[in-house]
């Protein structure tokens, strides 16, 4: 039996650009979108056909997060800094001038923002008064992609210097750094139990680190033909999917690094360009997908107990 059965359910159409990110709302049926065009948009998967414009802005947006219980959603607007969302009344409560550069990825923890940008910078801000609390210029690239343990209180932070580094949460002081990649990092995404960092890269390869032993290598896989733009969990935390430049999906079985099944446009109507970004909902275990062919996907994933390979 294969163990992973995928069909694509909806297709949804609107952006006028890529679409570059994705991110949950909190709630298990609703996630918004942005892209090139500067859109953010507010999808229901009980009815995704009709999106909802939440903010226009006039740069790319690259990274969205949503405060945990909260409706507030944070556009990072390439080139000015960031925006305070409120999804629910569509209106922008805020925003803070930050850098001239690209902001990457965004994520919380507690009343901390952090921030990557392009010039390889960490910034922390203070988001009940909206400060900024500390910069951290640590390379000469772009620091491009952020994990958060909160169970360890550290943040991961993936570079274009082909680095990953360690810092605490709180003080923010360097706890590891190391060579993870040939090229840059793009991916980083800690297992549901927070004992290993999976990482991709540009050089299409993934690899875990085991987060109790110092994080030291413990498994390898050459994922993709290019680039590795993105990991995303599922619900339950057993298996993982990726996107890739290489225009394909791949769903992964988490303790083994094992290749489930491959969603591309040649058996799965998959997308026709990069996949920018996948947010494994758990909307009836539906995994969204986000790809420089200005579409966003969506697909109905059924895993079966008996993993027998794919």
């Amino acid at each position: 039996m294969n163990p992973v059965k995928v069909e694509k359910i909806h297709a949804l159409t609107g952006h006028r650009d890529c679409v570059y990110t994705l991110e949950s709302s909190g709630n298990d049926d609703h996630f918004f979108s942005a892209g090139g065009d500067g859109m953010v948009v507010d999808w229901d998967l009980n009815k995704p056909e009709e999106g909802d414009l939440i903010a226009k802005l006039p740069n790319s947006i690259y990274a969205l997060h949503t405060i945990p219980n909260s409706n507030l959603l944070i556009a990072g607007h390439n080139y000015e800094g960031i925006h305070v969302l409120d999804w629910k009344s569509r209106k922008e409560v805020a925003s803070l001038k930050l850098s001239s550069a690209a902001i990457f990825d965004i994520n919380s923890f507690e009343s901390d923002l952090l921030i990557a940008s392009g010039e390889g910078m960490l910034t922390i801000v203070d988001f009940e008064n909206l400060v900024i609390k500390k910069k951290l210029l640590i390379s000469e690239k772009s620091a491009r992609v952020l994990a958060i343990n909160s169970l360890t209180g550290e943040v991961a932070v993936g570079f274009s210097d082909h680095f990953i580094r360690i810092f605490s949460l709180g003080d923010y002081q360097l706890k590891h750094e190391f060579k993870a990649h040939q090229n840059s990092v793009f991916a980083l995404s800690y297992t549901s139990d927070y004992r290993f960092l999976i990482s991709g890269s540009r050089d299409a390869r993934l690899k875990a680190w085991d987060v109790t032993a110092g994080y030291k290598q413990t498994g390898e896989v050459a994922a993709h033909l290019f680039a590795i733009n993105h990991i995303s969990f599922s619900p339950s935390g057993e298996h993982f999917a990726t996107g890739s430049m290489d225009k394909s999906i791949k769903v992964w079985k988490t303790d083994e690094l094992k290749l489930l099944k491959v969603i591309d446009k040649a058996r799965h109507a998959g997308h026709g360009t990069s996949v920018n970004k996948l947010l494994w909902t758990s909307f009836k275990n539906q995994l969204v997908s986000a790809s420089d062919d200005r579409t966003v996907s969506v697909w109905d994933i059924q895993l079966h107990d008996t993993l027998q390979g794919g």
